[in-house]
């Protein structure tokens, strides 16, 4: 990349970082700077993790160190969005792995994609990355429909209910909110959304028939890791005694 594209590429990154920051603050939304900040850590991460491939994609022993490396951060970070603890960090990187697993398992037992250094790489990191956020989702959706209804859930429980019963339906909602997201985006691809990995697939050489390919696979692998985290997860909050604190 030579310097004037270098330029032009952080004038253009840092005028969205400014109007994203500017509509925010003229609406009162707290923190309106954060997105600004989560853009310059992720180009410093995104630069450092580029180097750091360089010289691991074809070995599937440092793979495996890497996306040990995302899953670890992606756990943390979901468990801080839902309120951090040692039982909660727990819960949520037990939901995420089992999700994560079961999804790669399938997509590799099966053959849909090949079981190579690079594929693991690029499909796990996507699978990681969707399930934290529906972690997230889950997690903040059920802890606040909760407060919400703690009139209620407060109802079932004098009526003798079980503390999963008296939120079951909260927790039903909070799966389906969570993974509305996942089921649009996948209903919706090739006519509103074309995915980064099918893009870069065909900007580098594979034929758009192998990019489609491989980007169904991936949507779908997303979906099964996203609906086991999310309901893992909820399985493991339901139970409550007494009124959630409101996550920030």
């Amino acid at each position: 990349m030579s310097s004037a594209e270098l330029l032009r590429v952080l004038a253009g990154i840092g005028l969205l970082v400014v109007v994203t920051a500017a509509v925010l603050r003229t609406f009162g939304v707290r923190f309106p700077w954060a997105p600004a900040g989560a853009v310059a850590r992720g180009a410093l991460q995104l630069a450092a993790i580029s180097l750091v491939l360089t010289g691991v994609i074809t070995s599937r022993l440092w793979v495996s160190a890497a996306l040990l490396v995302m899953f670890s951060v992606a756990a943390t970070t979901a468990t801080r969005r839902l309120g951090w603890s040692t039982a909660r960090m727990l819960q949520v990187a037990v939901a995420m792995a089992a999700g994560i697993l079961l999804a790669l398992g399938v997509v590799f037992l099966t053959g849909a994609i090949g079981f190579t250094a690079r594929y693991t790489l690029a499909i796990g990191g996507i699978v990681v990355g969707n399930s934290m956020t529906i972690a997230t989702l889950t997690g903040r959706r059920f802890t606040q429909a909760t407060l919400d209804h703690w009139e209620e859930v407060e109802g079932w429980l004098a009526l003798g209910a079980r503390p999963a019963q008296s939120t079951a339906q909260l927790a039903r909602d909070a799966v389906y909110s969570a993974m509305i997201p996942t089921v649009d985006q996948t209903k919706t691809t090739g006519l509103v959304t074309l995915p980064g990995s099918f893009v870069g697939a065909i900007f580098g050489g594979v034929s758009p028939l192998q990019a489609g390919r491989f980007q169904i696979v991936v949507l779908a692998a997303v979906m099964a890791a996203g609906s086991l985290t999310a309901v893992l997860l909820v399985h493991w909050l339901q139970p409550i005694r007494t009124r959630p604190e409101a996550l920030r």
